[in-house]
């Protein structure tokens, strides 16, 4: 069984900067693809940004030269750098772990962007 934590959520201001970070339990973090989706309220989940197993990079385009995914499989962890932050970036944040049988979800954290 895998378990997911995310850390780093929190309220800034636009224009202003988060790092997220997400740490698995295990030993099959760095066999699989991984990566960061977002749900903001009244909306459905959305993919933010995805890392596959051999460091293949792609972000959806709001967040592309904003947001930076990356993973380091020593410490099981993948990280989303979040800068020039906007409002409608404000939602709760999930990574995911997609193995050849299921997916595997963190709790969430919260983004808030506000003045």
């Amino acid at each position: 069984q895998v378990q997911l934590v995310e850390s780093g959520g929190g309220l800034v201001q636009p224009g202003g900067s988060l790092r997220l970070s997400c740490v698995a339990s295990g030993s099959i973090f760095s066999t699989y693809a991984t990566g960061w989706y977002r749900q903001a309220p009244g909306k459905q989940r959305e993919l933010v940004a995805h890392i596959s197993s051999a460091g293949l990079i792609n972000y959806i385009g709001s967040v592309k030269g904003r947001f930076t995914i990356s993973r380091d499989n020593d410490k099981n962890t993948v990280v989303l750098q979040m800068n020039s932050l906007r409002p409608e970036d404000t939602a709760v944040y999930y990574c995911k772990l997609q193995t050849s049988v299921r997916a595997y979800w963190g709790q969430g954290t919260q983004v808030t962007v506000s003045s």
